[in-house]
């Protein structure tokens, strides 16, 4: 970034600070994957307890209702109730058989008929579930057995192991999983082991079934943070590498600087030195221009144009993010608004806003006037929250939020699937839109993890009727793929690079 000569330092000094500044990126950004490393795994396991928890009581729904059935008929011979025990196992998926008891005798048996066993309800976990190592007829396999009762009689029904095994290797392909009836605990290779459950060194989550008496723990084994950040970040450790040096060299040369960034982008924002570019976004069906994403560009007197990654964090930091996002937008309304007549349809402008637009009510004045320009209904303005820093969903927040779309002005999540916010403001905050990171984009028919990533995001959009766009869409291929998909909005080189106002009227007026 230009700024101007200082008194030089000492060269042992320019050393120290220019290696300070290498430095500190990687070491910052290693603590900070690691922390991420950390809270991913801790959100997989969670994930993973929730998801093996609510299929366990869906089986056991199964087999418990197949006791109820059953229940009344205790106490009846077995010949007169047998056919009943056996319907319950063809029409219960995952009951494996069923029994019938009457002063803690197990008297009919659906695998056998008449049977005689005696049954110890202290053998069950709050007289409810036993976690067997098998039975007679089926040895060293896992039997999950649920036991109904009321007065003198019983219903027994059974679950096979290979069920809940299954459960645990598919859910907890990537954790440890394990199911906990009483003393007893099973792994995913369906053994049942007797004893206190093993404790999960990383990210152990323990959940307890609010309806039966059985838990389930997910976790990872010692190491797996390290594992997971050398397996997921190299690119993200040579990006880290990368910005050292270039943070180093920058250190190196701001060192010979006297104006701060902050003073120098004041003095751009007055001169007006902050202009617009667009990249037009098309619809995903016609792939007709639909709209456009609003860029800012630093056009400096001497550098020229300036990366937007070189200086709007230093804007988002000092507060000036919003001064320039209002004359952002000035500029947008001056160009655009006399062509809004011509629009046939409601033409799309994205403009970008940070957790700095969101501390007091202003943005919906600047939006207010920002549609005054443009010929009522011609427009759609779709505000796109980025997430470098976090929105808080405080009561300024929502009622910002409220006001906005009271007026008609759309809110989008931008790059969607990669922060770490992105669920939580669709929680939080009534969004209209889903924009998905050119990542995912980008690996369309080359990373199958990333497309199914990909899938997720779109039938969650779908799911919850939200338009969706997809960001660097730069090839045939990839768009022939989001189009099938249903994806509403297109955006990327395949269709257009952000280009200057000129250039972008020029192209719009032809289309």
């Amino acid at each position: 970034m230009p700024l101007t000569a200082r008194h030089r330092r000492k060269r042992s000094s320019r050393l120290f600070v220019t290696l300070l500044c290498g430095l500190l990126p990687v070491a910052l950004g290693s603590v900070i994957l690691y922390m991420q490393a950390e809270r991913t795994l801790q959100q997989s396991a969670q994930h993973t307890a929730d998801e093996a928890l609510r299929q366990f009581e869906l089986m056991l729904d199964n087999t418990a209702q197949a006791a109820q059935v059953l229940l009344p008929l205790a106490g009846q011979t077995c010949n007169d109730v047998k056919l009943a025990l056996r319907e319950q196992v063809t029409r219960r998926p995952f009951v494996r058989s069923t029994n019938l008891v009457w002063d803690n005798n197990l008297y009919c048996s659906s695998l056998f008929g008449d049977y005689q066993e005696a049954v110890n309800p202290g053998d069950y976990n709050q007289g409810k579930l036993w976690l067997m190592n098998g039975n007679p007829v089926t040895p060293n396999t896992a039997l999950l057995v649920y036991r109904l009762s009321e007065g003198r009689g019983g219903a027994l029904t059974t679950l096979d192991g290979y069920h809940l095994s299954n459960i645990l290797r598919l859910i907890g392909r990537h954790t440890l999983l394990l199911l906990q009836v009483g003393k007893n605990w099973l792994s995913a290779d369906g053994k049942v082991h007797t004893g206190p459950l093993p404790a999960l060194p990383v990210a152990q989550n323990t959940l307890d079934s609010s309806r039966y008496a059985f838990s389930v723990s997910a976790g990872f084994p010692k190491g797996e943070t390290w594992r997971y950040m050398t397996d997921e970040y190299p690119p993200l450790f040579s990006l880290l590498i990368f910005f050292g040096a270039v943070s180093g060299a920058i250190g190196h040369v701001l060192q010979k600087r006297s104006t701060s960034p902050s003073h120098e982008m004041q003095r751009a924002l007055e001169a007006g030195e902050f202009i617009p570019y667009f990249q037009p976004v098309v619809h995903g069906d016609s792939q007709q221009w639909s709209g456009t994403e609003v860029l800012m560009r630093w056009n400096h007197p001497k550098e020229g144009l300036v990366r937007p990654d070189l200086f709007i964090p230093f804007a988002e930091h000092s507060g000036l993010i919003v001064p320039m996002t209002r004359g952002l937008m000035q500029q947008t309304a001056a160009l655009l608004g006399p062509l809004s007549p011509t629009f046939t349809a409601p033409f799309h402008i994205g403009i970008n806003i940070t957790a700095s637009h969101c501390q007091d009510l202003e943005l919906v004045e600047d939006c207010r006037i920002f549609l005054d320009a443009f010929v009522p209904g011609s427009v759609s303005l779709v505000l796109e929250l980025t997430e470098r820093e976090l929105i808080e969903p405080t009561d300024i927040t929502r009622q910002l939020f409220e006001q906005l779309h009271a007026m008609g002005v759309k809110i989008a999540i931008d790059d969607f699937g990669t922060g770490h916010s992105s669920l939580g403001y669709l929680r939080q905050f009534n969004v209209d839109f889903l924009k998905i990171d050119q990542s995912f984009v980008a690996m369309i028919g080359a990373d199958a993890l990333s497309r199914h990533i990909l899938d997720s995001i779109i039938e969650l959009s779908a799911k919850l009727d939200l338009g969706i766009v997809a960001e660097g869409v730069e090839t045939q291929a990839q768009c022939d793929y989001l189009r099938a998909h249903h994806v509403n909005f297109l955006q990327g080189y395949l269709f257009g690079k952000p280009m200057p106002a000129a250039d972008f009227i020029n192209a719009l007026s032809h289309r």
